[in-house]
């Protein structure tokens, strides 16, 4: 979906209301504004930690310390697949018992 917008004299930009209402954005939300080559880029901070998506890689890429090549799409959606049929299986099992 498109939608246009204007900035006030004093920067101020009206995110319009059906865009609100889809993304469920309220009055008093924290958003994130990333600068980006081609503009900026306006997501909503996470409620919890107050950090940026940025910071909250950082920190997981330390924990992780993965020093391998990047995982594919493919690769990442049939671990998750995996994981979860792992998961169901071990939820059957349980249930068995």
């Amino acid at each position: 979906m498109t939608a246009f917008t204007r900035m006030s004299e004093k920067g101020q930009v009206v995110i319009p209301k059906d865009v609100r209402d889809r993304l469920r954005l309220d009055a008093g939300d924290r958003l994130e504004v990333i600068e980006r080559s081609d503009g900026v880029f306006l997501r909503k901070a996470a409620a919890r930690s107050g950090e940026s998506f940025d910071e909250v890689r950082r920190r997981i890429r330390a924990i992780i310390r993965y020093d391998g090549p990047p995982a594919t799409i493919d690769e990442m959606t049939n671990a998750i697949r995996d994981a979860a049929a792992d998961h169901a299986a071990r939820r059957d099992d349980r249930a068995r018992d």
